[in-house]
């Protein structure tokens, strides 16, 4: 199974479903023309590939699936334009382009990134088709965890607090929980939770999506070291020149790709029913490392 162009497949079609919505949402202001400047066709969209694969599982319809992937998209756009603001990770470049800060300024900025954020939750909370409005609320609040302290926010700040510091490798893990997992998690868990799937399942579907986005962080943090501007479409090394804590500074590059295989096989050594029935989910979780070659 070719699962990049499986990714590539899906981003074409999502891109173009996402494209059409912030055209109808947002006016010709500067403020919209940031937002879009910042979303539209950006990135691989590997969270919206996630909620297509799990919406599959499930059987969640086709347009309440692209819903729910635009409003992740929504946050993961935000996330970054603020990442990169010079009070944060200060970086000029996103995407192989000016980042929105040095291509509009950074007031300008921070609001497209605000409204972003909003704007995933207007799309959550009145687009949804034929959802159960008790569903519907549970899944905007669950999102509202995954961004918040506790998840998206709380791991940037970890990401800040950490720099320069000796930490030892949970403390690093439960950064990447939050910063990069918790939105890989929601991503993969939002179909099982408005299709009202037991309990158990929804858990499974949440560690899913916490595991991928912590193995495609670590992943991230070795791109960031061994590629060039080309490949990573930001400033290459930037994040150890920065004094980045990550698992790689720690372990070194053989330990972390051990690492990844070894929390992949244990996982898919406890939740063989599931890897059994939906043999993509292993692969996926490989694919990761495989980004590597």
């Amino acid at each position: 199974m070719d699962i990049k162009r499986l990714i590539h497949s899906n981003k074409l079609k999502f891109d173009k479903f996402y494209n059409k919505i912030l055209l109808e949402k947002l006016d010709n202001s500067k403020l919209a023309k940031a937002m879009k400047y910042s979303s539209i066709d950006g990135g691989k969209r590997i969270r919206a590939f996630l909620v297509s694969q799990a919406s599959k599982i499930v059987d969640l319809s086709n347009i309440n699936a692209m819903i729910i992937a635009s409003s992740i998209e929504s946050i993961h756009s935000y996330s970054l334009i603020h990442d990169d603001l010079p009070s944060m990770d200060d970086d000029d470049y996103r995407r192989g382009k000016p980042s929105t800060h040095k291509k509009f300024d950074e007031a300008t900025a921070i609001l497209a990134g605000d409204s972003l954020h909003d704007l995933a939750f207007q799309l959550l909370s009145g687009n949804l088709k034929n959802i159960e409005a008790k569903k519907n609320l549970q899944l905007i609040n669950y999102l509202t965890i995954c961004t918040g302290y506790d998840g998206l926010a709380g791991g940037q700040s970890l990401d800040l607090q950490y720099e320069n510091k000796k930490l030892n490798k949970n403390k690093i893990i439960e950064m990447y929980e939050k910063k990069t997992g918790r939105l890989f998690e929601f991503s993969f868990a939002a179909p099982f939770i408005v299709k009202g799937e037991t309990n158990q399942r929804i858990q499974f579907s949440k560690n899913y999506g916490a595991l991928f986005g912590i193995i495609f962080q670590i992943m991230d943090d070795l791109f960031d070291e061994i590629n060039s501007f080309e490949e990573i479409g930001k400033t290459p090394g930037k994040d150890k020149k920065q004094g980045k804590r990550t698992l790689l500074s720690i372990i070194g590059e053989k330990n972390i790709i051990n690492f990844c295989n070894e929390k992949i096989f244990n996982f898919i050594k406890n939740n063989k029913n599931e890897f059994n029935k939906y043999p993509i989910l292993k692969e996926l979780l490989y694919f990761n490392i495989k980004r590597l070659n």
